[in-house]
């Protein structure tokens, strides 16, 4: 991923926040819109592109353009930097790799523990029995 690339593809847009504030509230677009179109996007390959589309199906709007939005500040400054920064990590966790399971088998050691405390417990079981009389 070519990040100045994609930082350059992200478009912007501010919108008024939602929720209580007063009369301020009103006036001051300070929630910051984030959209960024991933089959149309020239800072990712192919290959992340499908990666992308897969890993974010959910949050991707039909055409997939991914959107997000911040209103946790006040300013509209600082909502652009969060939501950018949100979309980075968004980026950075959709495109990692999970690594390959190893399958492994287990220790000789800890098979025989784990059958000697079922004998150990079998025998503690058994020994509750009244005796058999016969």
């Amino acid at each position: 991923m070519k990040k100045q690339q994609v930082h350059s593809e992200l478009k912007f847009k501010a919108v008024r926040s939602s929720g209580a504030g007063g009369q301020h509230v009103n006036k001051v677009s300070s929630k910051v819109e984030l959209s960024f179109d991933v089959p149309a996007s020239e800072g990712l390959s192919d290959v992340e592109k499908e990666r992308l589309l897969q890993k974010l199906k959910p949050r991707l709007t039909n055409d997939g353009v991914l959107i997000l939005q911040c209103d946790e500040a006040r300013s509209q400054h600082k909502n652009k930097d969060l939501v950018i920064k949100r979309f980075f990590e968004v980026m950075k966790k959709a495109l990692a790799v999970p690594k390959k399971r190893k399958p492994t088998k287990p220790t000789r050691s800890s098979i025989e523990k784990r059958l000697k405390t079922k004998k150990k417990a079998a025998e503690k079981k058994a020994s509750r029995k009244p005796p058999d009389v016969g």
